[in-house]
């Protein structure tokens, strides 16, 4: 009996797993052959949307954008206050550290002022890398002059967008930009010639510095000799003449020289309060606290001069603006033996064999290196590399460079472009979100109801569609800049301004649609059971409609986008420096960015660009699938 039941069981089992298997064959067969099988609505609409390939497109390109901008800013920051001007135009670039291998093996001096780096080798020859070419000017800083192509090159010196080099035979050559008087001894306006500099072959150059359009060389007996841009480095002329010099370094706007006597001199430029290392931030007067003190070697960044004195000391001397003050915490019985300086920050080598970076240090440029191996450190922009006592590199560290470039400010694309578009696609969905409400409830409302209700509102709506939107707008915004309104304050305006003037569209839509919704059974039966009229409204003909609303919301969203685009590029929506993508594509009218500097205006453009048309898209399937004439076709 129990075999017998379990054979039962068996067999009833089996019937089942047939009949399931006919009823999905039956199925199957049924699609293959375009008969109508049982779905629900919602299901239809679904299978249709996603059938279309641009809808499948749309759908996931307009997440990555979500994604993109509302999780990527907690791994990019930004400082919306930050510029560089020595970092303006840098083009999309990733090998701003690259040192090149054949200089790895030897170098013996390598520095930066801007977006690209030059070094000298132990053989004489001259390498140039990074961001090396020039759009606006049509210069090319990797073309080396003929001159110094035969590794015959003695002391070198990058500046901001010129290079100097001097050779073994004593000739000075300069290649980039010399509109400024950087290097040359033709007479330029408001500007200190280069003078005839006469070396003899094989005389040793004490010093070669360039700057911020200006440039320094002093020989062997001590003589100074500066030229350059007077509007850049306004003391060229305190310090033209001077003699026992040992060091010349040039901040942005000021030249700085060490004497032999260990005096430091800035030709009567005012200096700033300073902070000494070994007291680790005391404050104390520059100029007072080097009076009896002796100075070997100074560093300078765009602001601040670093200061090494023969007792291993560092003081640092400024406008402090990245913890160029705060100094690293040394070992016991170490001191510093030689520093060197960037555009932001400071690194100096110890007695032991340690480097130690200090100051801005957002790329890492800041170095603690405690190997004991360390012979030197070289300072680029926002780049560092440390090199042994046989002239090897050893370690390099900082920016390797921007993906999407950077603009005319020195500020970096890709974040702002992340930044940026959190905000852009904030303010477009709050905005339809304001209109998609005040629409259907404004449209609801007098369709329903009908008579003197609906005539009120629709007069209503007529009013607030004839007013010119972008005038009106562009209006507010103007009054707007009149008061002192938070920044936060103004992009909430700015979307209440789109949501408010935007919806009359959508309200007539409503409108008819409940129009022709009201007259059904439905709402009959409704009506006699006593629900009441709001209920009826919100409850029952709403539903009926929502496909519509939903189609008008998609592509509403994508108007809000290039309404709120086309009054930040008049300048009269979200200004600078808060990012959006509209705002940063303010310099595509202007002729000089569009050809020479691509990258500025074409990322935002593209992002803006590919997350409207994935919301048309999005819109248009949507109105596809809900279509019921489509699902009979």
């Amino acid at each position: 009996m129990k075999g017998r039941n379990v054979l039962l069981r068996a067999l009833d089992g089996g019937r089942y797993a047939v009949n399931r298997a006919g009823v999905w064959t039956k199925r199957t067969l049924l699609r293959r052959r375009g008969e109508e099988v049982k779905q629900t609505p919602w299901a239809i609409v679904r299978r249709n949307f996603f059938s279309k390939k641009s809808a499948v497109f749309a759908v996931l390109g307009l997440l990555s954008v979500f994604i993109f901008v509302f999780i990527a800013p907690l791994f990019v920051s930004v400082d919306l206050q930050y510029t560089d001007p020595l970092q303006q135009n840098v083009a999309p670039i990733l090998s701003l550290r690259a040192m090149p291998k054949n200089l790895q093996k030897g170098v013996v001096d390598a520095q930066g002022f801007s977006g690209f780096s030059a070094g000298l080798s132990k053989d004489g020859k001259v390498f140039v890398w990074g961001s090396t070419k020039d759009g606006l000017l049509g210069i090319d800083y990797a073309k080396l002059p003929q001159e110094i192509q035969d590794g015959n090159v003695q002391k070198l010196a990058c500046g901001k967008d010129h290079l100097l080099a001097v050779t073994k035979d004593g000739t000075v050559v300069g290649w980039g930009d010399n509109s400024c008087g950087q290097y040359g001894t033709q007479p330029v306006l408001n500007a200190v010639t280069m003078p005839d500099i006469v070396l003899k072959t094989g005389e040793e150059v004490r010093s070669l510095s360039c700057g911020y359009q200006s440039s320094a060389l002093v020989k062997t007996d001590g003589s100074l000799y500066v030229w350059g841009n007077l509007n850049a480095t306004k003391n060229l002329p305190n310090v033209q003449g001077l003699t026992g010099v040992r060091q010349v370094a040039f901040t942005n706007s000021a030249c700085v020289a060490v004497l032999e006597n260990g005096k430091v001199t800035t030709g009567g430029v005012k200096t700033f309060t300073s902070a000494v290392s070994s007291s680790f931030g005391r404050q104390a007067d520059f100029d007072g606290y080097l009076a009896d003190k002796r100075a070997v070697q100074v560093a300078t960044t765009n602001k601040c001069v670093a200061v090494l004195l023969n007792d291993g000391e560092v003081v640092v001397s400024g406008v402090f603006e990245n913890g160029e003050d705060v100094f690293p915490a040394l070992q016991e019985g170490e001191f510093f033996v030689s520093v060197c300086g960037g555009t932001r920050h400071f690194v100096g080598v110890t007695n032991k064999g340690n480097a130690y970076g200090w100051g801005h240090n957002a790329y890492g440029q800041c170095p603690t290196d405690t190997s004991g191996e360390v012979a030197n450190a070289y300072a680029g922009a926002l780049q560092t590399y440390l090199t042994d006592k046989n002239g090897k590199l050893i370690g390099s560290y900082g920016l390797k460079g921007y993906v999407m470039g950077t603009d005319g400010r020195g500020r970096d694309v890709f974040a702002r472009i992340v930044h940026g578009g959190k905000t852009t696609m904030t303010i477009g969905a709050v905005a339809v979100l304001i209109s998609t409400v005040i629409g259907v409830i404004i449209g609801a409302t007098a369709g329903y109801f009908g008579g003197a209700t609906d005539t009120l509102l629709m007069r209503i709506t007529e009013i607030f569609a004839s007013i010119p939107f972008l005038p009106f707008a562009m209006l507010l915004s103007q009054i707007i800049k009149y008061y002192n309104v938070a920044e936060t304050t103004r992009i909430f305006i700015m979307m209440l301004i789109l949501g408010a003037l935007s919806w009359t569209g959508l309200a007539r839509m409503v409108r008819g649609q409940v129009l022709a919704e009201r007259e059904k059974e439905f709402v009959l039966s409704a009506r006699a059971m006593g629900i009441s009229e709001w209920k009826i409204v919100f409850r029952h003909v709403l539903p009926n409609i929502v496909s519509v609303i939903l189609v008008s919301v998609t592509l509403d969203f994508a108007g809000c986008l290039l309404t709120e685009s086309a009054l930040s590029y008049l300048g009269f929506g979200v200004q600078q420096p808060t990012p959006i993508w509209r705002n940063m594509l303010n310099g595509a009218n202007n002729s000089v960015v569009i050809q020479n500097y691509w990258w500025q205006w074409l990322f935002p453009a593209l992002f803006l660009s590919f997350a409207t048309v994935c919301i048309h898209l999005i819109g248009d399937a949507l109105c596809d699938a809900l279509d019921p004439k489509n699902e009979r076709r």
